[in-house]
């Protein structure tokens, strides 16, 4: 049956998703284990991200139209319900006649033999419902209505509203439901923008300038993969998130200065500071992780990077391990980890995995970066505060709590970047501070 091999990688996805894989690295598994085409990579990326970011959504669905709530249901029925569920609900270009065969024919040579009846049941009341314009039962709750619609976790939601109000919270939701564009970064060491676009124009891959961005150009996505687009071995450009690339320019780096990028890994701000003083200056890439420091090195050597020193470290330990770096540099960079609420669109399982325990306990991590990490400023210099996440106890509550205790430390600018409004990439928040010079 056309497709069903498709199908049945994009169900060993969302399977390996809900055991608790991530989705980026249960997929890379999955081309790993199997050889797909390039058309049936990008079709199981799409089944397979799209089911798992609408999991509440179709959970909704399988408890309206099902005998058993979705939760109660064995694992392995519950995911190929989400897989033909979103090909009929959600997918315009699928007819649902192959959307409903071949999820039942998966069923019949895949242990779910005597549950092919329920499977077919389900699928084809939910196309009725579809055809007939008949939507799930409606909430009174605003927080539980922006949850189901839009697939949330009902926490997120009702925070979101909180922070934003109704209307631009189902914008931002909205937001994190849509398949986002491939953003590159060109290398000014190696190349410059009009030299890659023009590389990608010949090569008819659809691209265009990213507004307020200098080094950006977007690619939509499903145009294959970056790492086998003109100028990607020979360094010309790296992926990188528009509003990831407002980072290190907002350290102001110059040239010759000592510049510490402090939770570095994979090195996307690293480089991009590298390339921001034309390689000359004394910067130091710290992250405590082995494995991902083996990515900041590569992704140097890629883009030619020179001026770039890799330390694996734990930040918070550097004036322990390093006396002589107190008051050492002239800019420090914490891009710090966090929830990653900012970059759902990209991360499809993301919002499953976070819950506001973790938040609290993100937000204990980050101060103590913060605070372990600002003697090694010296006085007069400029400290950059980064996250990928719109959470403002992360945010702008983590840098208010910071100024409050370290009087030294001046508000510069600060930037809340929210995704879907205008030309907004991911949700980044920016904190520049600078330290008083006398002190």
């Amino acid at each position: 049956m056309k497709g069903l091999d498709a199908r049945k990688a994009a169900w060993e996805v969302i399977q390996a998703v809900g055991g608790g894989s991530f989705a980026d690295v249960a997929l890379e598994r999955i081309f790993n284990l199997y050889s797909f085409k390039s058309i049936d990579k990008a079709l199981i990326t799409e089944l397979s991200y799209g089911a798992i970011r609408q999991r509440y959504y179709l959970d909704c669905w399988i408890d309206h139209l099902g005998k058993v709530p979705a939760k109660k249901q064995p694992p392995l029925l519950r995911w190929l319900l989400h897989l033909g569920l979103y090909q009929v609900l959600k997918m315009k270009r699928i007819p649902p006649a192959a959307a409903i065969n071949t999820t039942v024919e998966l069923a019949k040579t895949h242990h779910l033999k005597k549950l092919a009846p329920v499977v077919n049941g389900i699928l084809r009341s939910a196309l009725r419902s579809k055809e007939r314009g008949l939507l799930l039962p409606k909430s009174n709750n605003p927080s539980l209505e922006l949850a189901k619609n839009e697939s949330l976790p009902v926490w997120l939601a009702e925070e979101l509203i909180a922070w934003k109000g109704v209307e631009h919270a189902q914008q931002i939701a909205k937001a994190f439901n849509s398949v986002s564009p491939i953003d590159i970064r060109v290398n000014k060491l190696r190349a410059d923008l009009k030299d890659v676009k023009e590389l990608f124009d010949t090569c008819g891959i659809q691209n265009q300038l990213i507004p307020n961005c200098p080094s950006g150009l977007e690619v939509r996505a499903g145009v294959g993969e970056p790492r086998k687009w003109p100028g990607y071995e020979e360094g010309k450009w790296s992926v990188q998130d528009r509003s990831s690339q407002l980072i290190a320019p907002s350290l102001g780096p110059l040239p010759g200065e000592k510049i510490l990028d402090a939770c570095a890994a994979p090195g996307g701000k690293s480089t991009h500071i590298a390339e921001l003083i034309n390689n000359e200056g004394n910067l130091w890439s710290v992250d405590r992780s082995s494995r991902r420091s083996k990515k900041i090195l590569a992704n140097s050597e890629r883009l030619g990077t020179k001026c770039l020193q890799i330390l694996v470290a734990d930040s918070n330990e550097l004036l322990l391990k390093k006396p002589d770096w107190k008051g050492f540099f002239d800019r420090i960079l914490i891009d710090a980890p966090c929830s990653g609420l900012g970059t759902l669109a990209r991360h499809p399982d993301a919002r499953w995995r976070m819950n506001q325990d973790n938040i609290q306990q993100l937000v204990a991590v980050q101060s103590q970066l913060l605070n372990s990490l600002a003697p090694l400023l010296k006085n007069g210099g400029k400290l950059v505060y980064s996250t990928c996440t719109i959470h403002p106890e992360e945010n702008s509550h983590q840098i208010k709590n910071f100024l409050q205790s370290k009087s030294e430390f001046l508000l510069e600018y600060e930037k809340q970047i929210w995704p879907g409004e205008g030309d907004n990439g991911d949700g980044f928040y920016i904190a520049v501070l600078n330290k008083l010079k006398n002190q």
